[in-house]
């Protein structure tokens, strides 16, 4: 399990085909390795990975086919957001993130809020049709393995419009900054919100 909170941007800097899956190295930026032991996971922009070797300034995961198939921003060298597993003593900065992504989505729009170079942006994002009825006002969703709050949805034909204000913190820390309007990016529902949903899926039966 994760948070959602991004502990450091590291980058991809190789692919190395493995049959069908892939092995990334990935420069851990300052990502502090020291706990961090071979079968460990590591969020890479929010998909959870398994370490097979590392070193203090890179590791090593094996990515399935079905991984690379479900999720964007695994197959070529980028800059990327990292976050190691929760502990039970830590604290839940974010919300409680599995790692396991649900669908892709496409940025819409991403610009300032306002004039104010220092302000923050707005984020919308297309996601999935299947995922609306786990995305709702002021719940939360995970972007590229960032926890973030989501401030309107709108459901189309095809979609659902999720609407996201960035602060300058979240700009500056992980790598969402760097998006532009056409790019896929990694979507997680709130895990909760998949329970419920479950739930009254059965009791309607």
């Amino acid at each position: 399990m994760f948070t959602g909170i991004i502990q450091a941007t590291g980058k991809i800097e190789t692919i190395t085909p493995s049959g069908e899956d892939a092995k990334l190295r990935i420069q851990v930026g300052g990502l502090d390795m020291s706990d961090v032991q071979i079968g460990d996971s590591i969020a890479v922009n929010g998909v959870c990975l398994t370490v097979v070797t590392f070193t203090s300034s890179h590791f090593d995961v094996h990515v399935s086919k079905e991984t690379l198939n479900c999720t964007v921003g695994l197959d070529a060298p980028r800059l990327v957001n990292l976050e190691k597993a929760l502990r039970l003593s830590d604290r839940l900065g974010g919300h409680l993130v599995s790692g396991h992504v649900d669908g892709v989505g496409e940025v819409f729009q991403f610009n300032p809020v306002d004039q104010d170079a220092y302000g923050s942006w707005l984020l919308r994002i297309k996601a999935p049709k299947d995922l609306a009825p786990f995305l709702a006002y002021k719940g939360s969703i995970v972007v590229n393995g960032v926890s973030l709050t989501v401030n309107t949805t709108e459901d189309t034909a095809d979609a659902c419009i999720i609407s996201i204000n960035l602060i300058p913190h979240t700009l500056q820390s992980t790598t969402l900054g760097k998006l532009q309007a056409g790019d896929c990016v990694n979507l997680e529902v709130d895990l909760i919100a998949r329970y419920v949903a479950r739930m009254l899926e059965s009791k309607s039966k």
